[in-house]
């Protein structure tokens, strides 16, 4: 034992306990796959991102009946999914600070909680200005999770499970955004489209009380001192180019995925296929396909994520020229296809950028990639509704192909050179 010169504490190098030698605990290096620890904090992210992606994408599966019954254009229908996708992505670097400041876990805990809450405001919401507010607030409010987790799964799985834990938490995502969609559009069709955003919002509400009793507290998690500023973490993440390509296939891929989601309903529902909007709705089901593929993809990683991310956006493409069809079975097959790439791909990206951040910076090249993430839904995803409009469902499809096609290019020029630990980043 000896003291460090400044300190009252001592500091232990190795003693000897009743005839035994002992060591100071070994560094954090993280939960092993199969353990207690691991376990808990893969249902507890999946249960964060059924509460989070339920009530994020609860509006979209009933659009055309909102339109319908607010007598609005498509276009403005779809607003209400942007303004909460974009207040979701302005929130995110504030909510990196606070996870900084106060903790990953406490962060993610007000994040769904008071999410949850404002979800049983929105369908009570008496007028469309109204619950445009609404939303804005409880997208303000989810973005707490998708700011923080992939930054807590860093610290808190061992690096080599990461891909795969970060697996785990996209197919949570993407059965939220399939429960979600279902359920308010199965009972919209019985009921409205406010009672099917109600129900959303039950179910949000058991799945964050799920999250908050089993996600494990931090124990790699560093309190970052005030005097490193926000402003200079930000910049910090922005300076590596790997980290801005990651940034820009989250918001060209995203993009495209949810232009798709926002106006098929609006296509499967006139002629030729003229179905219901509890059929369209149940459409959604092909969620599990991505719920399926972002595990594969964490699990294929370690082969190369570059080329299984090349990969997944070829598989996004395809299943978009799919919806081409009028024949409903391919309208179909590329849905499943097109959400399988897709998530596949964010599984990667999402999860590449926690390997590849600085730990100094990690919260907020999170924070960084979901802001570009939901930019992308809010943005594109509200344009694309001009593209439908002015030329139909075919340059729908042309813009989102040529998205992923921008997202093929850029990989490879910047997902090369090598990661902070030494390892070539493909």
């Amino acid at each position: 034992m000896h003291w460090t010169y400044g300190s009252s504490v001592p500091t232990v190098d190795r003693v000897t306990v009743h005839g035994a030698d002992w060591a100071p605990t070994a560094p954090w290096l993280g939960h092993e796959r199969g353990s207690r620890g691991y376990r808990r904090i893969a249902v507890a992210l999946f249960a964060a991102g059924v509460a989070t992606f339920a009530q994020l994408y609860s509006v979209q599966a009933v659009l055309p009946a909102m339109a319908g019954g607010l007598d609005l254009s498509a276009p403005d229908a779809a607003l209400s999914v942007s303004v909460a996708t974009g207040a979701l992505a302005v929130s995110v670097v504030g909510w990196s600070a606070a996870a900084d400041r106060f903790g990953r876990v406490p962060a993610m805990v007000v994040s769904v909680v008071l999410a949850t809450a404002l979800g049983f405001a929105v369908p009570l919401a008496g007028d469309l200005s109204t619950m445009l507010v609404l939303r804005v607030l409880q997208g303000a409010a989810l973005g707490g999770l998708p700011a923080i987790a992939m930054a807590y799964l860093a610290e808190e799985v061992h690096a080599r499970e990461v891909a795969l834990a970060a697996g785990a938490y996209v197919s949570g995502n993407s059965l939220g955004g399939l429960t979600g969609r279902i359920v308010s559009s199965g009972v919209a069709d019985l009921f409205g489209w406010r009672w099917g955003v109600a129900a959303v919002a039950v179910v949000g509400l058991a799945a964050t009380v799920l999250f908050c009793s089993v996600v494990p507290r931090s124990r790699g998690f560093v309190r970052q001192p005030t005097r490193a500023g926000i402003g200079r973490r930000v910049r910090q993440a922005l300076s590596d180019p790997s980290l801005l390509v990651l940034f820009a296939q989250a918001l060209l891929l995203m993009g495209g995925f949810v232009t798709i989601y926002n106006y098929l309903g609006f296509r499967l529902l006139a002629a030729p296929f003229s179905l219901s909007q509890a059929v369209v709705g149940f459409l959604f089901v092909v969620y599990l396909a991505g719920t399926a593929s972002s595990n594969l993809a964490g699990r294929l990683a370690r082969h190369g994520r570059l080329r299984v991310l090349l990969a997944s956006i070829s598989v996004f493409a395809l299943g978009c020229l799919l919806t081409l069809s009028t024949q409903i079975v391919v309208v179909v097959a590329g849905l499943v296809l097109l959400t399988a790439g897709f998530f596949a791909a964010h599984a990667l990206a999402s999860g590449w950028v926690g390997a590849r951040a600085e730990p100094t910076v990690r919260a907020q090249a999170s924070a960084l990639y979901t802001f570009a993430y939901y930019a992308g839904s809010s943005l594109v995803g509200w344009l694309g509704g001009f593209a439908y409009g002015g030329g139909g469902w075919s340059l729908v499809v042309g813009v989102v192909v040529a998205l992923a096609g921008c997202a093929a290019v850029l990989a490879p020029l910047g997902l090369r050179s090598r990661t902070p630990g030494g390892t070539v980043g493909v």
